[in-house]
């Protein structure tokens, strides 16, 4: 049994290093690592998106999400656009990165699976939820 650890922060990288390692183990084989899948993962559901917007959803600083970017893009599996704005790129996910995405989607369903039947389906979804609001109470803290 692991023991309480009485900061937020500490906590919260402890869980973040376990999933990460759990969903990479099984993400090994498609290419993709959690991050990469993710970024592919927000670009489908968004659809052509502003940096900024990608950012804003994963609560990723610009400079990051640019380095983050451009592997992927190398690999042709995202590409930006102008947006209205010259000053604008729209990230989309590309035919390629969209099939790499599907081949790695059940890996990524194993791992979801295997996670919501160790913790049940209610403290998954409370998870969920309550991380939604640390984000987004951490991201007021760093406002201030």
């Amino acid at each position: 049994m692991l023991a309480d650890l009485p900061c937020a922060c500490a906590s919260l990288r402890r869980a973040t290093r376990a999933v990460t390692s759990a969903y990479a183990l099984e993400l090994r084989g498609t290419g993709l690592n959690p991050t990469q899948f993710t970024l592919l993962w927000a670009l489908d559901r968004m659809g052509p998106s502003p940096q900024g917007a990608l950012g804003e959803l994963l609560a990723i600083d610009s400079a990051t999400l640019t380095r983050t970017l451009a592997p992927l893009a190398r690999r042709g599996w995202i590409r930006a656009e102008r947006g209205a704005d010259r000053r604008e790129r729209r990230w989309q996910v590309t035919t390629t990165g969209l099939r790499r995405l599907v081949g790695a989607t059940h890996a990524w369903k194993r791992t979801q699976r295997r996670l919501r039947e160790l913790l049940g389906p209610d403290r998954l979804g409370r998870l969920l939820s309550d991380l939604t609001a640390v984000t987004g109470a951490a991201g007021t803290l760093s406002e201030e």
